[in-house]
């Protein structure tokens, strides 16, 4: 009878170890399949499992239960997705700021900087050292190389509080350097070009926004009874946003509004030729000075500047215009009388123009700004019948003079 006792021992344990390999598949099998149907999102393959249930593989005789096995693999999984869950909550979004300017909105605004000036720098040592005076106003003459003794006149008469910039319409600039301010000003050098070409180019309102006032002037000026800090004192003191020197009454004079009046400081209306003025506050009478010397406040440039055309370079019509960006412009608009200038009438820029059919360069740039001032009017008067109808108003019949 031991024999047989002796067998079924022996094939016992074998027995226990089938079973055990059996109960691990069915495991993984369920494993498998509870993971299936429970995780749908979960990546297994980052399923991270603890050690003891590593232990257990490796270990057959490990006493762990299915029960134990499966709150390992949930508690890993929920781990991983709360995880997961976290992490995109703390992602850090991208910047966009619709208020920056146009094209800078995936910029942090404090790094955004809108405005420059025309300050000159170093190109060495701590550039919150570079500049020594900050000039608060900027004069800019359109110049010829025939009229350097005039201008080096009219240059005198600013002091460092302005910064000097000359646009050459003749391509000369080295013959310049003969003046000591002319090292310090800014040269723009493109030939044959006007200022009001110039001005739409290079002095941007954000460009010039440091200078409380820009003075955009002819060559062919005479100074001797002005004095431009004085002129701008007069120009704070009445309040005016475009204005222009007095015009020496008897030379150089188109307009009763621009001739300087002895009697007094500033005036702002005038008596033209009968029938010129329809209203007394319009130009020619009232919110009205001339393109030769004019002098705008940096409030009224940043308007000004965007009604110049880009096509129209010699800014006829636009003296009647300048009213659009003031208001009331018969208050804010003016003639400095105290301070007063020559107009010389030199056709420097004239003669850059040219010869055709035997006319002289001058007159076909003369017909050049008769049609320009044509045109000026027309896109004017378009552009604010179309802003009424619009909106559903009937435009009035003209606000263009």
């Amino acid at each position: 009878m031991a024999k047989p006792l002796n067998g079924i021992s022996r094939s016992m344990p074998r027995s226990n170890e089938g079973m055990r390999l059996i109960f691990s598949a069915v495991v993984g099998v369920m494993l498998g399949y509870l993971f299936g149907i429970s995780f749908p999102t979960v990546n297994i393959t980052k399923l991270h499992f603890p050690s003891s249930i590593i232990s257990y593989i490796e270990d057959r005789n490990s006493g762990i239960t299915t029960q134990t096995l499966l709150n390992h693999a949930w508690a890993s999984a929920n781990n991983r997705k709360k995880n997961s869950s976290e992490s995109n909550t703390d992602e850090i979004p991208k910047i966009y700021v619709p208020t920056n300017p146009k094209g800078a909105e995936r910029l942090p605004p404090g790094i955004v900087v809108s405005e420059t000036d025309l300050y000159p720098r170093r190109l060495w040592g701590d550039p919150s050292e570079d500049l020594t005076s900050e000039p608060r106003y900027l004069v800019t003459f359109t110049v010829g190389i025939g009229q350097k003794s005039n201008i080096d006149a009219a240059v005198k008469k600013f002091s460092d509080k302005f910064t000097i910039m000359l646009f050459h319409y003749d391509g000369r600039t080295t013959e310049w350097d003969e003046f000591e301010w002319s090292k310090r000003a800014i040269h723009v050098s493109v030939r044959k070009q006007t200022k009001w070409w110039y001005a739409k180019r290079f002095l941007h309102p954000d460009i010039v926004a440091r200078y409380e006032y820009i003075f955009i002037w002819d060559e062919d000026l005479g100074v001797e009874h002005f004095n431009a800090e004085k002129y701008i004192e007069l120009v704070r003191k009445h309040g005016l946003e475009i204005s222009q020197p007095g015009l020496q009454p008897d030379k150089g004079l188109t307009w009763q509004m621009t001739k300087r009046r002895g009697d007094q400081e500033v005036h702002k209306v005038t008596e033209e030729r009968p029938g010129w003025c329809t209203d007394p506050h319009l130009p020619p009478c009232a919110a009205f000075v001339e393109i030769m010397a004019t002098v705008f406040s940096r409030n009224a440039w940043r308007c000004v500047w965007h009604m110049i055309q880009n096509d129209l370079v010699h800014g006829w019509g636009l003296d009647f215009a300048l009213r659009k960006c003031v208001e009331p412009a018969h208050e804010k608009i003016g003639v400095v009388d105290a301070q007063w200038i020559v107009h010389q009438a030199v056709p420097s820029l004239g003669n850059q123009g040219k010869s055709d059919n035997g006319r002289a360069p001058w007159e076909g740039v003369r017909a050049r700004c008769r049609k320009e001032w044509g045109i000026f009017q027309t896109r004017l008067a378009d552009a604010e019948k179309a802003y009424y109808l619009e909106r559903g108003i009937t435009p009035p019949n003209s606000t263009v003079v």
